[in-house]
């Protein structure tokens, strides 16, 4: 039997923290979805394997991308082409009323102009269609955001035109385009957003500097990356096991919000 290697993307998602929480929050949200039209949008921070993982839950997905870097590779894993869309227009290249699932992934606090892109959600969407819409946490408070700021890995690293947005402020933002907000979940707390702080800073902070190669971003988004930092790669899948054991600490904080917040809003 031929033995077929496991894409790069699926190793890295395999020993991810956050994007592993983030998919199973997704998924307890989304159900199963059979015979719909689905649409997910990302934006940066992305090699498709959220898409992967996503998309098995059923439905009929098309892709969306906010940044061009990655696409190649996201094509590559996923089979499929993925449309680049434009920040300042913020404009979806579909039908009126194309989509009955709409999922975006930390895409908001990247904008200039979020509402623009709330307003094609309900465009694109059918009646009764439902968006699924993930943002960091935009509570400026919380104390890895402060420590955040502190390490020098603020807005600028990360991308974003903002912190994020909390429940009330993404609730408000969909509803303003004319979506009803129905349901509300976070996940990642503080340890899990503390070992993901510590990880990225290495990563912009250290590795980018030395290797110069790393590039734009706060994880390694093409496998030309990921070839540049392979020695602190395997170190940090060595010492993997243990960051995970240490991010399970978050069920110790059920009584508080997460570091990233979801949102599901009907039209």
């Amino acid at each position: 039997m031929t033995h077929i290697e496991k894409p790069w993307q699926l190793k890295m998602y395999d020993r991810s923290l956050k994007k592993k929480m983030k998919v199973k929050a997704l998924k307890k949200i989304l159900g199963a979805g059979g015979g719909m039209t689905c649409l997910l949008i990302t934006c940066g921070d992305n090699n498709g394997a959220i898409n992967y993982h996503v998309q098995r839950s059923g439905g009929n997905w098309q892709w969306a991308e906010f940044e061009s870097e990655t696409k190649t590779e996201m094509e590559k894993l996923l089979g499929a082409p993925v449309h680049i869309l434009d920040k300042e227009t913020c404009r979806l290249p579909f039908a009126d009323n194309a989509f009955d699932l709409l999922v975006s992934i930390d895409v908001h606090e990247h904008l200039q102009q979020p509402e623009l892109l709330a307003a094609e959600f309900f465009r694109v969407l059918k009646q009764n269609g439902r968006a699924v819409v993930t943002t960091p946490n935009g509570n400026e408070r919380k104390l890895v955001v402060r420590m955040k700021r502190w390490l020098g890995m603020g807005n600028l690293e990360y991308g974003h035109v903002r912190t994020g947005f909390d429940i009330p402020d993404l609730e408000r933002l969909l509803s303003v385009a004319g979506l009803n907000p129905v349901r509300s979940a976070s996940y990642a707390k503080f340890f899990t957003e503390f070992l993901e702080l510590l990880l990225n800073w290495t990563y912009v902070k250290v590795l980018d500097r030395r290797h110069h190669t790393a590039g734009k971003g706060i994880a390694p988004s093409s496998l030309e990356k990921l070839k540049a930092v392979k020695k602190s790669y395997r170190l940090y899948a060595f010492l993997y096991p243990f960051f995970w054991l240490f991010s399970r600490l978050d069920g110790l904080l059920f009584f508080c919000r997460g570091y990233a917040v979801i949102v599901e809003a009907r039209k």
